[in-house]
């Protein structure tokens, strides 16, 4: 007896293939992510000649005919590496409502880098009041993996706090300690939102009545460095970000760099929670200076009254 012939199982349906549209703008350079969803939603993107309002429909750079405002993309941009050294009174950000100085000012003051072809933006923050080492690209996925708590990416500073706090407090510093995890003053639900901080490496660098201390973190909350000395009843002068992964400050305060093949690779394995190691030397711009040298005050000199030549007699 032959049996029936069994009808054949429908193929399972190929995903679809490509890039999320919102990540091929902003690999094009067009906007930020968020930006870029935004540009879709309010309908001024083509693709193939069809207008996508849809967040999440995946397509193919090289067949695709995508346009923005009816200009044609031409591919993604090169990715850039650059490290920043970040001066105090320059805001972490694209765009300041409040005109401040902004870190892109420093980016484009040379007319550069690479003129208007690249659009940067800045890795994790330093406030208005920090300064050193910030990191600038348009690689987004390497920014955001590098930017999330869990990647666990060491970043060292030097921290000038006002007073001198007890050893025992110090230790609570190291150990972890909980801090406000939104902003100053901030109140939900009639109490205040509270976080413990991740176990710190904390080394006093220069004595006084208002030491110097290396500290490295592996998180970046928002204003942890003061809130966590605060917490231990000292004020945070000034912070210094020398470090971030194997990195070190090396260029000087204004000034940026791009880096080099190794330091981006080596970043990419920051980013997966793989150990790296920074060079032994330590940078001039990474260290702390030493205190200038008071000049030794001279004597005064004293000077004899002048007398009257005594005229010689004739």
């Amino acid at each position: 007896m032959t049996k029936p012939l069994s009808s054949p199982k429908p193929e399972a349906s190929e995903e679809p293939k490509g890039d999320r549209l919102q990540k091929i703008l902003a690999q094009a350079g067009i906007a930020s992510r968020r930006k870029a969803e935004e540009i879709i939603l309010a309908g001024r993107v083509q693709v193939n000649g069809v207008v996508i309002k849809e967040l999440g429909t995946r397509h193919d750079f090289t067949k695709d005919h995508i346009r923005v405002d009816g200009k044609l993309l031409h591919g993604p941009e090169q990715q850039r590496y650059y490290m920043l050294n970040k001066p105090r009174g320059y805001v972490t950000t694209l765009d300041d409502p409040e005109k401040r100085p902004t870190v892109m000012q420093l980016m484009t003051k040379q007319k550069g880098p690479h003129g208007d072809h690249v659009r940067l933006y800045p890795v994790g923050r330093l406030d208005y009041l920090s300064e050193g080492l910030l990191l600038m690209t348009n690689d987004g996925d390497l920014a955001n993996k590098l930017s999330k708590a869990a990647a666990g990416v060491e970043k060292t500073y030097l921290v000038k706090v006002s007073g001198v706090p007890e050893s025992e407090k110090i230790d609570q510093l190291r150990r972890g300690i909980m801090i406000d995890r939104g902003r100053l003053n901030e109140v939900r639900s009639g109490r205040r939102d509270r976080v413990i901080t991740s176990p710190a490496k904390i080394e006093l660098v220069r004595g006084g009545d208002n030491p110097w201390y290396e500290l490295t973190l592996t998180e970046g909350r928002n204003r942890q460095l003061r809130k966590m000395f605060e917490e231990i009843g000292h004020h945070v002068e000034k912070i210094r970000r020398i470090g971030y992964g194997a990195l070190r400050l090396d260029v000087p305060p204004g000034e940026y760099r791009e880096l080099t093949p190794g330091e981006v690779t080596a970043l990419g394995r920051a980013a997966k929670g793989q150990k790296v190691v920074p060079k032994k030397k330590t940078p001039e711009f990474a260290q702390l200076k030493s205190p200038a040298k008071k000049k030794p005050s001279l004597p005064r000199r004293t000077f004899a009254a002048k007398s009257s030549p005594r005229r010689r007699p004739s």
